[in-house]
């Protein structure tokens, strides 16, 4: 059953990331962070009244309640840094470096969880890295970003921060999940979060560019929002009863979903070598199932 969770995480986060692209195309990717992330707290929240857990969080240790917020910390730096990415670069470019944080995941799952390095998952993350690595190798002429050094560069830093917060963020999620409801977990890794995120827009002072958001942005921000949510809730269902070394490659083939939106939506093409990129995450992500 864990496995059909996490398909449908990496379903809605495919989904997230697409309308994410469209909310922060003229706002500020910190304060279009912390607006979505009021969406997940809402969505999150309901979900937890909906299970009736909400009084299990008296009864949460401090264990689990540390590594809760740790996690929470992860995924807001883990978020800020994605979105600005995203912000800065092309979806086709940025996902494939964002879905990294598979390998970095077994790695540290490996070393802090006890979960066991395959010769099979040997392959499988060589494969994934390879494919990656031709993914972001100057794949296609972009029209927003070709005569932009910065946009050229910059937004590499911020990919790569992403995949590395979103491999602590389910390490450290994994751990503090255990003996509590995934449903009140993600709730409250999502207070940590907004906190953060909002933190970021004031001392950023960013906050009175909100007032300059237009319609349509919003309700991209506002269903990016509901993406998340769903995303979360499936996610940590499914690492809650599922391994981490598997859980974590299933719901990066979000990129899939990703890489078609990008292709309708914003006509971002691959050539050949990136498509053979693509082919070779989709294939040693698969391979792990086995």
């Amino acid at each position: 059953m864990w496995i059909l969770f996490a398909f449908a995480s990496a379903l809605f986060a495919g989904i997230t990331a697409i309308l994410a692209k469209c909310g922060i195309k003229n706002t500020d990717s910190n304060v279009a962070t912390a607006l979505r992330t009021c969406v997940v707290l809402i969505f999150s929240w309901i979900m937890v009244f909906i299970a009736g857990v909400q009084a299990d969080i008296t009864r949460l240790s401090n264990k689990t309640l540390i590594f809760l917020i740790l996690s929470g910390i992860a995924t807001g730096a883990s978020w800020l840094c994605y979105f600005k990415a995203l912000q800065l670069g092309d979806l086709n470019k940025v996902t494939p470096i964002d879905k990294c944080s598979t390998i970095l995941t077994m790695l540290m799952a490996f070393l802090l969880l006890g979960e066991p390095i395959t010769p099979m998952k040997g392959f499988c993350m060589l494969l994934i890295a390879a494919g990656t690595y031709l993914m972001t190798k100057k794949q296609y002429h972009s029209r927003d970003s070709a005569n932009d050094p910065v946009k050229n560069h910059s937004w590499i830093l911020f990919a790569s921060g992403s995949a590395v917060f979103a491999s602590l963020t389910s390490i450290l999620g994994k751990i503090g999940i255990e003996g509590v409801d995934s449903t009140l977990g993600t709730a409250i890794r999502t207070v940590v979060v907004l906190i953060m995120a909002w933190i970021v827009v004031f001392v950023t002072n960013k906050q009175h560019t909100i007032r300059r958001i237009d319609k349509k942005s919003w309700i991209f921000l506002i269903l990016s929002g509901f993406a998340t949510g769903g995303s979360w809730l499936c996610y940590y269902r499914a690492l809650q009863t599922g391994f981490a070394s598997v859980v974590v490659p299933i719901d990066k083939l979000s990129i899939l979903v990703t890489i078609a939106f990008s292709y309708f939506v914003f006509k971002e093409r691959l050539n050949r070598k990136s498509a053979a990129g693509l082919v070779m995450i989709t294939v040693g992500t698969l391979l792990l199932l086995i």
